[in-house]
């Protein structure tokens, strides 16, 4: 056995789905934290910084914001709330990760103690924040989501001629991603043309996707997680709840364990036993007589192996002379034939 493959860093996602709500957002990561998953994501909003009044919304989701800057505006905490955040991942065990959408957010999440970033689809190409958090030396791991090779092959450049140490996820930029958009192939593809760690970002609010992204070598996985389906917000319906996140972590290590334990197919030493309980030994099917010229008509299998001729060699025993009456059910043995 050999130790191929190691269990997926497991990143859950809230986004925006504690409605800029301190305390749901404390209660997500209290309930995360009983999952299984390594870490919890956030997204960073300062408006100010990040945004304009003239931002359209993508989908005009908000029943109390006039504008998408508005909707930043209550979607974002304080310095020492989000400090307060970070104490309370501690506290339960889970890491804490957060994307930044502006320089500034970055300043705060060093402040903060952050000890990896993550940047979404959007800002892949938005050189100046990459530029601020190299500066960091911190890992990040980039989503792909909306970038074509060619403009990925521009970032990664980027970030290795600045030794940022990064992984790239496979992410399709569709809520909910649909079967057909999964991408599974790129995870590979991209392990092949950067050699870097990969990973799958999943909006399929299915728990198989994961399950199949870590059977094809992903190395982190990161999904949204949403209390309930129906709730309010962008991505509830891109979400996975708590129990589908619990039942795709068991599910993941499992199959990560299976990937990491190969099994030799040319050494069946461990089915020794079995093998002599469950094989069987050639035996006669009906009363037969001295002289007799063994047919495949005559023959029938019975366990165990070894009380007779392995059934597996039954072509090597017809056309031959039994030399004994022998009685129906009875084994056939060597010695039973001339």
């Amino acid at each position: 056995m050999s130790s191929q493959q190691v269990s997926p860093y497991i990143i859950a996602e809230i986004g925006q789905a504690h409605e800029g709500s301190l305390g749901i957002l404390y209660s997500y990561i209290d309930a995360l934290a009983q999952t299984g998953v390594n870490a919890v994501k956030f997204q960073m909003h300062i408006a100010e910084a990040e945004s304009s009044e003239h931002e359209p919304f993508r989908v005009k989701f908000s029943l109390e914001d006039k504008t998408r800057f508005d909707y930043w505006k209550r979607m974002s905490f304080s310095l020492e709330q989000w400090k307060g955040i970070k104490e309370h991942c501690d506290e339960v065990g889970l890491d804490f990760i957060c994307s930044p959408f502006s320089n500034l957010a970055v300043d705060w999440l060093e402040e903060i103690g952050v000890k990896q970033y993550k940047i979404g689809s959007g800002e892949v190409n938005n050189f100046l924040i990459l530029e601020k958090i190299a500066q960091t030396k911190k890992p990040l791991i980039l989503s792909s989501g909306m970038s074509s090779f060619s403009e990925l092959d521009k970032t990664v450049t980027f970030l290795k001629e600045r030794n940022v140490n990064f992984s790239i996820l496979q992410c399709t930029t569709a809520y909910p991603t649909q079967p057909q958009q999964y991408g599974l192939n790129v995870i590979q593809e991209l392990k092949e043309r950067y050699n870097v760690s990969v990973g799958f970002s999943d909006h399929s609010a299915k728990i198989e996707t994961c399950i199949a992204a870590t059977a094809l070598g992903a190395n982190i996985l990161e999904f949204h997680v949403v209390f309930d389906r129906k709730m309010f917000g962008p991505d509830s319906k891109s979400s996975l709840t708590i129990s589908e996140t619990k039942e795709m972590v068991d599910a993941v290590r499992n199959i990560a364990v299976a990937l990491s334990n190969t099994i030799d197919k040319n050494n069946n030493e461990a089915f020794a036993s079995l093998k002599q309980i469950f094989e069987k030994s050639l035996a006669i099917n009906k009363d037969l007589p001295k002289n007799h010229i063994i047919t495949f008509y005559d023959l029938e299998s019975k366990k165990p192996k070894g009380f007779g001729i392995d059934a597996s060699r039954f072509q090597d025993i017809i056309g031959k002379t039994l030399n004994k009456n022998l009685k129906q059910w009875d084994f056939l043995n060597e010695e039973d034939l001339s």
